[in-house]
């Protein structure tokens, strides 16, 4: 698998899908995962967006097959997220289409706000702008705080809680239940308390009025009001985004409904690229 090497910074692992024709030479598309996931949960987005484009899935430094630094502390922080897509994209031969979800997506804002050149587009999935109190408290499941309850309860644990808590509906396949459990659970515990203090504090805020990358939002349409007026700054604070709502109050919608929601980002970024994405 691709690796990204670098003296002195982790070595960040990052999965290539490319089924386009060879001659096309077509741009990436970088899909990012949120908090305590991987590459690994965009899987089911592949097939429907890697006959037109190459994507590419990163896993963050800490997280899945990416190496974590030595010391968390400093090591883990948003400035370095940030400067290893940096550093990927220019592997890459950028700028690239981005699409974050959750709290790739809060990486994904400021990304666009501080590096535009990187970018062709933005492509933002369930994505806050910070992790409000009502979900710090919910994350915390009956502990003092979210991280005390990751001491408590594990990596697994507190994944299976978090599953039935927010993230999906009633009558969810249980296979799926149990693979995104497994598949957290494989998240070293002191990475997540360090990413959840990180999750705790970043705000996007401040950055939306600098972002005049092309601009799609995909978003529950019966999301807790919290989150509507995050979606409210969102739009107020992006120039030109297009806002897209599907029928969920769930936060993981890139994982419930992966067919409509992946086939809304590659219309939207074929459409800039003058691409046709639909073969008879």
């Amino acid at each position: 698998m691709p690796a990204l090497k670098r003296s002195g910074q982790p070595t960040l692992h990052y999965a290539v899908d490319d089924f386009t024709d060879p001659w096309k030479n077509a741009p990436c598309l970088i899909l990012q995962h949120g908090y305590g996931r991987s590459g690994e949960f965009w899987t089911s987005w592949v097939p429907y967006l890697s006959r037109f484009y190459r994507v590419v899935r990163p896993d963050l430094r800490g997280l899945g097959q990416s190496e974590a630094p030595a010391d968390l502390e400093s090591g883990l922080s948003v400035a370095n997220y940030i400067a290893d897509l940096v550093a990927l994209i220019d592997a890459l031969g950028g700028p690239v289409h981005y699409c974050g979800e959750s709290l790739g997506g809060i990486l994904g804002m400021m990304l666009a706000a501080e590096h535009p050149e990187k970018l062709r587009s933005l492509s933002l999935v369930a994505a806050p702008l910070l992790i409000n109190r009502d979900t710090q408290r919910t994350f915390a499941f009956g502990h003092p705080t979210w991280q005390e309850a990751l001491r408590k309860m594990g990596s697994r644990g507190w994944a299976d809680a978090a599953n039935s808590a927010t993230r999906f509906p009633e009558g969810t396949d249980a296979g799926l239940l149990a693979w995104y459990a497994d598949e957290m659970g494989k998240s070293r515990v002191e990475v997540l308390i360090r990413m959840s203090r990180i999750a705790s504090s970043v705000d996007a805020t401040p950055y939306l009025a600098r972002i005049r990358t092309p601009a799609l939002g995909l978003y529950p349409a019966q999301a807790p009001v919290t989150i509507q007026e995050q979606e409210k700054t969102i739009r107020a604070g992006i120039r030109g985004i297009r806002m897209v709502h599907v029928p969920s109050r769930h936060h993981t919608i890139q994982n419930i409904m992966p067919a409509t929601l992946a086939r809304q980002v590659l219309h939207f970024i074929a459409q800039l690229d003058g691409i046709l994405c639909d073969e008879a």
